[in-house]
């Protein structure tokens, strides 16, 4: 089924007039690089902002995109990509630029606020048409009959964020001490994957359009907007009683941005995603956020969840990389077995 939704076509209409109006003269233009599944989300947002910047020193602004599984962004950022700010989905991608490039300050989670993380999510289930596996929760998952489709841990923070709220779950449910029924569970979840896609995106695609798969495992705002845009009748999403607070950090690429005279402009683009007008913009994309009165407006839009955190789970982002997901971890450990 292939992708026909009004939104859509109204996302690239508007992206493409957007284009047209500013490849004129722009006085500034700025990359934003991005997770794979935030295209139409920073293709709305970025009009806005456009908008607020002019209102505000009277310039324009051209803001170019560029998507893909994070980890790969950060990559290619280390490589050469001019990026002026990042919108990722995790934070070890963002640390690395200071770790490895020295291109962001070590202090970037004091940045802005919310330790820089503008807005967050959990991981969430997508199903088909009356749920026929009837998928309520992450022990289902691990059934012989339920076939799953997420993104790889190795190239996307989706997919690590949802390797990690699996292990939370079995950790819940066994107990941390009991390591051998928790790789067990494991186990069997990484067996049941028919398709390991390098990015959020590619996973739905998979999905919804080769019709692979009986579970879309990916970002709770992913699975909400592509049950909208799909069709509502088609997809049903579940969202289980516990998972794993994901985190959505943003920084200033200043080694870039302070090398292309953008350094205030890139910082005013990350500080207005917490304006109440974009926490607003946020939340209709069905991701949660942090502003009081739109919390209170969306209220009945975002189900309570027992949301664990990495340092719970895992002892923290680091600590997960080096024993999880590094090459000869347990994520490839468990995949041998």
């Amino acid at each position: 089924m292939k992708l026909k939704s009004r939104f859509y076509q109204s996302i690239a209409g508007a992206v493409l007039l957007t284009g047209a109006v500013q490849a004129s003269a722009a006085d500034q233009t700025i990359l934003n690089t991005s997770y794979d599944i935030a295209r139409e989300l920073f293709a709305t947002y970025n009009p806005t902002f456009e908008k607020h910047w002019q209102e505000k020193t009277g310039k324009t602004i051209e803001i170019k995109q560029s998507h893909a599984g994070s980890s790969k962004q950060a990559n290619a950022i280390m490589n050469g990509l001019q990026a002026d700010v990042v919108t990722f989905n995790q934070v070890t991608d963002v640390q690395v630029l200071h770790d490895r490039a020295k291109m962001i300050p070590a202090d970037w989670k004091n940045a802005f606020p919310n330790a820089s993380s503008p807005y967050y999510s959990t991981t969430a289930f997508l199903v088909r048409k009356g749920n026929p596996k009837n998928i309520q929760s992450w022990g289902d998952l691990v059934r012989d009959d339920v076939a799953l489709v997420f993104p790889n841990p190795k190239t996307s923070g989706n997919g690590r964020y949802t390797y990690l709220a699996a292990y939370g779950y079995a950790q819940k449910t066994f107990g941390k001490d009991k390591e051998n029924q928790i790789d067990d569970f494991l186990a069997s979840f990484l067996k049941n994957v028919a398709v390991f896609d390098t990015g959020g995106r590619g996973a739905t695609t998979t999905f919804v359009e080769r019709g692979i798969g009986d579970v879309l495992i990916t970002f709770e705002s992913e699975v909400n907007n592509i049950r909208n845009q799909y069709g509502a009748d088609e997809y049903q999403v579940v969202v289980p009683k516990t998972s794993i607070l994901a985190e959505f950090p943003v920084a200033v690429v200043s080694k870039n941005a302070k090398k292309h005279g953008t350094e205030e402009v890139s910082t005013e683009y990350l500080n207005y995603l917490y304006s109440e007008a974009s926490q607003r913009l946020l939340a209709g994309f069905n991701y949660r956020i942090h502003n009081e009165v739109v919390k209170a407006e969306f209220a009945e839009t975002f189900p309570e969840v027992t949301l664990l955190t990495v340092e719970e789970i895992a002892g923290g982002w680091p600590k997960a990389t080096k024993e999880i997901f590094n090459n000869g971890g347990k994520l490839d450990k468990l995949q041998r077995r």
